[in-house]
């Protein structure tokens, strides 16, 4: 008889809807708030920036909204968004300091950061190039050429591990923000400025003056974008992954897509492909 109680009592705590569970962590914290704290960078064009009414927009804002929306599922209610402005160099501390939630910009999901973050599944994958003035004709000599990079960025490591490799005597300018970056390179402060490429394309095309730029096709990195999120909170990491997998699964991931990277773009790359099989997590 205990036996078969106990079996029962299993059962009947297995079955316990989630929606039953107390909140806990970042998601108590919103329901008690009303409100969630998204993190974002103002010049990452199309990942995020601000648009021409100063409003953040990109496309990790729009997947950053629809995890809102998960999140108003779970709590059962309404959530405001509060965005908050951050830098490559303080994006990390933000969220533990909790001055954010969820980090939606252009972030390569890394090992040595996941000592600081937990991140989500990969929203994205490119790799980082250089961006030129046209008439510079720079192409890949570098030798005695000034490159600018924003600092604590993973580009940055990556250039120097580039430029020791091929023994390239150039001179790397280190910069706060990627806007800085931009202003740096019209003003010939710099000879090129390295970024993710897909960064640098939407930047290309926001200037309003395209042609006046030159992207590098090669990489010489692999960058595999994630959102981040506090460390060891698994509740509220889980509503973010189960929003991304289905936007994978149900393919709802192309419109997003089309709107912020056709107008370059028209087929998505094999390896974002690719990260959408993988990361179509069944429900």
């Amino acid at each position: 008889m205990r036996s078969i109680l106990a079996a029962i009592l299993l059962v009947a705590f297995l079955t316990t809807p989630l929606s039953a569970q107390e909140l806990t962590g970042t998601l108590l914290q919103i329901q008690k708030s009303g409100k969630v704290k998204i993190g974002y960078r103002e010049s990452q064009p199309p990942m995020s920036f601000l648009d021409k009414d100063g409003m953040p927009a990109g496309y990790s804002i729009d997947l950053c909204k629809l995890i809102v929306t998960g999140i108003e599922d779970k709590i059962g209610g309404d959530v405001a968004i509060e965005y908050v402005a951050v830098t490559a160099a303080e994006r990390f501390e933000a969220l533990s300091a909790n001055r954010i939630d969820i980090l939606c910009g252009s972030t390569t999901k890394t090992l040595s950061r996941s000592e600081l973050v937990d991140f989500t599944q990969l929203t994205f994958v490119t790799g980082a190039s250089f961006m030129t003035l046209k008439s510079t004709q720079l192409m890949n000599n570098f030798s005695g050429k000034k490159i600018g990079v924003v600092k604590g960025t993973t580009t940055g490591v990556s250039l120097k591990e580039l430029f020791l490799e091929t023994e390239t005597k150039a001179d790397i300018v280190m910069l706060e923000t990627t806007e800085e970056g931009i202003n740096a390179l019209k003003e010939g402060k710099i000879d090129a400025f390295a970024a993710d490429q897909v960064v640098l394309i939407g930047l290309a095309l926001s200037l309003g003056n395209p042609e006046n730029f030159s992207i590098l096709p090669s990489l010489f990195t692999y960058e595999p974008f994630a959102l981040a999120v506090r460390r060891n909170d698994a509740d509220f990491r889980l509503i973010a992954d189960r929003v991304i997998s289905d936007l994978y699964r149900t393919k709802k991931i192309v419109p997003i897509y089309k709107k912020w990277f056709g107008q370059f773009s028209s087929k998505m790359p094999t390896a974002f492909e690719a990260v959408i099989m993988i990361n179509s997590t069944p429900e």
